[in-house]
C-alpha cells in the first residue's frame, strides 16, 4: 500500500539575483539565445496520489513534470515542504529504500548483460546467497508471465541488439521485479514509433490493473493520459491547475488555461472563445468558452442563437462531416458538422449551445458553465 502526499513543495533552480545565462560557460553562450530565462520554480504545491491509481502529470514541455518525479523518487530534494509515503516523511530516507520502480525516457540497460540479467539487476548487485537466487527466479517467473512470451524469446539477447520497443519492455520487467511500492514512469513511450506506442499503452494500462500499485506517469500526450489516468493532475509552469478525471477536467475546466489545452479532436481547436456580449449582456466583458463538439449550426434563425458567416469548410469523408469555420464578429467558431447539412462559404448561419463555459477575461478563471435546457 502506498499513498504519495506531496505537502508545500517548494524548489527553484536559478541563483536568486541571478539568471540561469549566468550559468552557462562563456564558451557555450553563443549557442544559447541571449534573452534571460524566467527562473523555474515550483512553489507551495500540493498534491495526493491515493493508494493504487494511476495519476497522470499532464502538461506542456518545461512545466516540471520530470522535476516533480525526481523529487517523489528522492533524486532531487525539495527546497522546503514534504514528501510523504502512507503518513511517513521520506527526506532521510535515500531513494534506494523508497521501494520504487522508475522508467524514464532513456531505459538505461546494461548493455553488456543479457536480458534476463538486465530484469534481475537488482539482485545481481546483492551478495548472492541461496534464498537470494530462489527468490530473484521466482519473481523472473512472474515477470515473465506477466509480460508475455516475448520476453523468454529476449532473455539471452542484449540491449544493442533489441528495437526500442523491446528494450521499453526490457525495462519495464526490471522495476516489477523489484517488487515496488510505487511505480514513477516518465514518458517511456516517447522513443517509440506511433504503432507501438499504441500497442504499448494497452498493454501498461494492463498491468498496472494486474498490480494494483500506486503509479505516477508523467506525459505531454494527452492520448497517454486518457488511456492510462485513473486521476490526471493537469500542470503549468510549476504548478498543479486542477486534478480529476479526463472527463471532469474536460467538462468543468478550472481556468481558460485548461480549457485550452485539453482536447478531444485533431481537425478542430480545443476550445471557441466568443465575447460574452455576443451570447448574453449579462457575460459583458467575458469570455465565453465552446467546446467544437457543443455547436448546433442551423440554416434558420432560432432563438438564443447567434449569427455567423461560414469563412471555411473542409471535408472530412471518411468522417461523414464536414469542418466549418463561422465568423461570429471578430471571432471565429470552428465545429463539425454533418456533411447531409448544405453549406457554402458565405452563408449566414446560426449557432446554438448545448453548453458553455464562461471565463474572467482578466485571470482567465472559470465564472460559470451553462448547459442548454
Amino acid at each position: 500500500m502506498a499513498k504519495i502526499e506531496l505537502v508545500n513543495i517548494c524548489k527553484t533552480f536559478a541563483p536568486r539575483g541571478g539568471n540561469l545565462l549566468e550559468t552557462i560557460p562563456f564558451t557555450l553562450r553563443r549557442t544559447t539565445s541571449a534573452r534571460p530565462r524566467k527562473p523555474f520554480s515550483i512553489q507551495n504545491l500540493n498534491l495526493t496520489i491515493p493508494h493504487a491509481q494511476t495519476m497522470v502529470i499532464l502538461g506542456p514541455s518545461g512545466c516540471g513534470k520530470t522535476t516533480l518525479l525526481k523529487i517523489i523518487a528522492g533524486l532531487i530534494p525539495p527546497d522546503s515542504g514534504q514528501v510523504l509515503f502512507n503518513g511517513k516523511d521520506m527526506k532521510e530516507v535515500p531513494p534506494s529504500e523508497r521501494r520504487i520502480g522508475m522508467l524514464f525516457q532513456g531505459y538505461a540497460l546494461y548493455p553488456h548483460l543479457t536480458v534476463k540479467t538486465n530484469i534481475l539487476s537488482y539482485f545481481f548487485f546483492r551478495k548472492r546467497t541461496p534464498e537470494l537466487d530462489a527468490e530473484a527466479q521466482a519473481k523472473y517467473k512472474r515477470t515473465a508471465d506477466l509480460l508475455g512470451v516475448e520476453i523468454e524469446y529476449l532473455q539471452d539477447r542484449f540491449p544493442p541488439t533489441l528495437s526500442g520497443g523491446e528494450q521499453q519492455r526490457v525495462a519495464l520487467g526490471r522495476c516489477i521485479t523489484r517488487d515496488p511500492a510505487l511505480f514513477l514512469l516518465d514518458e517511456p513511450f516517447s522513443n517509440l514509433d506511433p504503432k507501438l506506442r499504441e500497442k504499448y499503452r494497452v498493454n501498461l494500462k494492463t498491468l498496472l490493473a494486474q498490480f494494483n500499485i500506486t503509479t505516477v506517469y508523467v506525459t505531454h500526450d494527452q492520448q497517454e493520459a486518457l488511456i492510462l489516468a485513473d486521476l490526471i493532475a493537469v500542470m503549468e509552469a510549476g504548478r498543479i491547475e486542477q486534478v480529476g478525471t479526463y472527463e471532469e477536467i474536460y467538462t468543468r475546466p478550472k481556468n481558460l488555461f485548461i480549457a485550452e489545452f485539453l482536447k478531444l479532436g485533431v481537425e478542430t481547436p480545443p476550445i471557441n472563445l466568443i465575447d460574452g456580449a455576443r451570447i448574453a449582456s449579462m457575460w459583458a466583458g467575458m469570455q465565453v468558452g465552446v467546446r467544437p463538439e457543443d455547436v448546433v449550426v442551423s440554416r434558420e434563425a432560432r432563438e438564443n442563437c447567434v449569427s455567423g458567416t461560414v469563412v471555411n469548410k473542409m471535408p472530412l469523408p471518411l468522417k461523414g462531416t464536414n469542418v466549418v469555420t463561422v465568423r461570429v464578429g471578430e471571432n471565429e467558431v470552428v465545429t463539425p458538422v454533418p456533411n447531409t447539412l448544405p453549406l457554402s462559404l458565405g452563408d449566414t448561419v446560426w449557432l446554438g449551445f448545448r453548453r458553455y463555459h464562461v471565463f474572467d477575461a482578466k485571470s482567465g478563471a472559470r465564472v460559470q458553465t451553462v448547459t442548454a435546457d
